[in-house]
């Protein structure tokens, strides 16, 4: 048997035995050494904070049981006949979730970490991939001037990326002191502790006087869109990147027609044949070698996997508090 943390109901979560599955000649056997908890997506699921009837409802329900997480780090323990380019002792990453040892996956869905790399830096992969969904359909590039409304993960790992884009002017929006700090280490070029709609002023000061050309929205805030239309430039991009469990509550306002805006949503699932998943990650692991994709200081909390309803309770009754939460499956 191998051990999992599902969601069984609202605030329901426990550590449940599954079977081992069965090894196919394509895949791997991956012993976890850590997982990432997502902290946005993992607690819309587990506190439900989603309206009935939207794509959350749906995904959640099609799954039986519903497995959290889905970012891990750890070693090959056993390859498919099929396997080449993988080996026993490999360290990998793979969107997997919150398991541990006994975990299979194809072998062309793992990522071999470059020797450097530590592995609690590693195991963002998935939340830098789901970022860079963001920051490529905003067409972030040089000379941009970008606001990043937001500085939670998926906040930090736009600001990053935004930065090795090129951007002339990153700018981070976020009422929480201790994420502001992380922002500008992550190549920010500005930060603001306050809400959007009272930091007109200041934003535009970061930008030389000018609006911003693009604006991302990583909040999963539904009533952050209104703010995200008004405060865009003339012809800007608003990229929707946080995902709302209450879209209904997002309203277009004037601003779309009178700057012709253009709006354009984002997601984990919107790779390309030109950028899929396995070129995104490789891309990560060699800015991060070459230090032009800074993680120190993301990390926050280390729990034992034993710890992980506490995990989510300080998540859910401390936010200003975490970042980076990882569950350490050697403390099991």
């Amino acid at each position: 048997m191998r051990k999992h943390i599902i969601f069984s109901g609202k605030n329901e979560c426990s550590m449940a035995e599954l079977p081992v599955e069965p090894l196919a000649d394509t895949g791997v056997r991956v012993k976890t050494d850590l997982s990432l908890l997502s902290t946005g997506t993992e607690t819309i699921v587990l506190y439900q904070k989603y309206a009935p009837g939207t794509h959350w409802d749906n995904w959640v329900k099609s799954c039986n049981p519903f497995l959290a997480g889905y970012t891990v780090i750890g070693t090959v323990t056993e390859v498919g006949k099929d396997v080449k380019a993988l080996s026993v002792g490999n360290r990998v990453v793979c969107r997997k979730g919150h398991g541990t040892e006994h975990m299979v996956a194809d072998a062309n869905e793992c990522y071999l970490v470059p020797d450097g790399i530590e592995s609690v830096d590693a195991v963002w992969f998935g939340l830098a991939k789901i970022a860079f969904m963001g920051v490529h359909a905003g067409k972030v590039g040089l000379g941009d001037r970008v606001l990043i409304i937001g500085g939670g993960p998926i906040g930090q790992m736009v600001t990053r990326w935004c930065a090795a884009a090129g951007a002339s002017a990153t700018v981070l929006v976020d009422m929480m002191p201790s994420r502001l700090g992380m922002a500008t280490k992550g190549g920010a070029t500005a930060v603001i502790g306050k809400p959007v709609d009272d930091a007109k002023d200041e934003i535009l000061a970061a930008f030389g006087g000018l609006e911003p050309n693009i604006v991302i929205d990583s909040t999963g805030n539904a009533k952050v869109f209104e703010s995200a239309l008004g405060i865009a430039g003339k012809y800007a991009t608003v990229v929707v990147l946080g995902d709302t469990g209450t879209p209904s509550a997002q309203h277009l306002t004037s601003d779309v027609i009178g700057k012709g805006l253009r709006i354009v949503g984002a997601h984990d699932c919107h790779t390309t044949t030109e950028w899929p998943e396995k070129r995104i990650t490789e891309l990560f692991f060699s800015l991060s070698s070459a230090g032009r994709f800074p993680m120190d200081g993301l990390l926050t909390h280390t729990f034992a996997a034993s710890d992980f309803r506490k995990a989510y309770d300080v998540v859910e009754t401390d936010r200003a508090s975490t970042m980076g939460v990882i569950f350490d499956w050697k403390k099991l």
